[in-house]
Parts: C-alpha cells; structure tokens; sequence
C-alpha cells in the first residue's frame, strides 16, 4: 500500500491537494476532517446525515452509492448527479488523482 493524493475544492473554490494513506481504511469525510476541511460528519460516518457531501468528477465511482447513501442524498440539499456522502468513499489507490468538491453547507 502507498500514500496518495486526493485533490479537494473547498467551498471558497480553493483546491487542496491532499495526501491520503490508502491502508489506514479512512473515508474522505475523515480525510477532510484530518486536514481541518469544513465538513462535519454529525452521524461519525453511518450514512445518516449527508453533512459530508461531496461532488465527484467519475461516473465510475457515483454508480457505486448503496441503497442506505441514495435514500439519505434523495433528502438532502445541493444535491447534483455526482453527489456522494464522502463517509462512504473509502480511500484506495484507485482514488489516486481523484478530485471532490465540497458541497454547500
């Protein structure tokens, strides 16, 4: 396993590249939260309160939300089409590059 770099746009439009263990099994909300990023993860990672919202740039990775991820985002704000809850992206050497913007508050 290897670090690598997950490129973040915080809600100022500043993007932060930031470099991410892939064998720690951390999420995006907790490598946000690693990096001092404004995102609040109320529910710890359960999927329970979309406060962790990010856009994705991959098709990829937006066809992998699960039936628990789509029924919260289906009653949250800002959504898009390339909405995901950063709790339920697990970092891994296949998010190398990747980039994710952080949703509105």
């Amino acid at each position: 396993m290897k670090d690598i770099t997950i490129h973040i746009i915080d809600r100022d439009g500043k993007k932060h590249s930031l470099i991410a263990p892939t064998d720690m099994n951390m999420n995006i909300m907790e490598l946000c939260k690693a990096n001092e990023l404004p995102v609040e993860g109320v529910c710890g990672g359960m999927a329970m309160c979309a406060s962790c919202q990010v856009y994705v740039e991959s098709e990829a990775l937006i066809e992998q939300k699960n039936a628990e991820e789509e029924a919260m985002l289906s009653e949250a704000f800002h959504i898009k089409s390339n909405s995901r809850l950063g709790c339920q992206i697990q970092i891994n050497e296949e998010l190398d590059g990747f980039q994710f913007e952080l949703a509105p508050e």
